[in-house]
C-alpha cells in the first residue's frame, strides 16, 4: 500500500473528536471530585473517600489517553511532513507508530469506560438497598 498525504490526514476528525470527548469526561469528573470534596469535609464519609479514588484512578486514565491520542495527532503530522519531504520509509513507521498510540488510547478509554460503569452499578445498588 501507498502511504499517500490524504491518509494521515484522514486521521484528524477522528483524533480531534476523540479528544473532545476525552476532554468532556475530564471536566465531568473534574466537576464530580469538586462536588465529593465538599461533601467529604462536611461529613468525612468512607464511602464518599472511596469514591474520590477511583475518580483520582479515572482521571489517570483520561490524561494518559488525551495524552496518547496528542502523540497519534503528532505522529500524523509529522507524517505528512515526511511524505512531503520525500522520506516515505520513516513516513511508514511514524503513521504506524501514530496508528498504535491511537490503538493505546482507545484501549485505555474503554478502561475508563469500564471502570466508570463499575462505579455506577455499585452506586445504583447501594440506593437499591436503601
Amino acid at each position: 500500500m501507498t502511504l499517500t498525504m490524504g491518509i494521515p490526514a484522514l486521521l484528524f476528525p477522528a483524533i480531534s473528536l476523540t479528544m473532545l470527548a476525552y476532554n468532556a469526561r475530564y471536566l465531568a469528573i473534574a466537576a464530580l471530585i469538586r462536588q465529593l470534596h465538599s461533601e467529604f469535609l462536611e461529613t468525612s464519609s468512607t464511602n464518599i473517600s472511596l469514591q474520590i479514588k477511583n475518580l483520582k484512578k479515572r482521571l489517570a486514565l483520561i490524561r494518559n489517553m488525551q495524552a496518547i491520542a496528542i502523540l497519534s495527532f503528532l505522529g500524523s503530522v509529522i507524517t505528512m511532513f515526511l511524505l512531503y519531504v520525500e522520506f516515505i520509509d520513516w513516513a511508514n513507521v511514524v503513521f504506524g507508530i501514530s496508528l498504535l498510540a491511537l490503538m493505546v488510547s482507545l484501549i485505555l478509554s474503554f478502561i475508563e469506560v469500564q471502570i466508570s460503569t463499575k462505579a455506577l452499578s455499585i452506586r445504583l445498588h447501594t440506593m437499591e438497598r436503601d
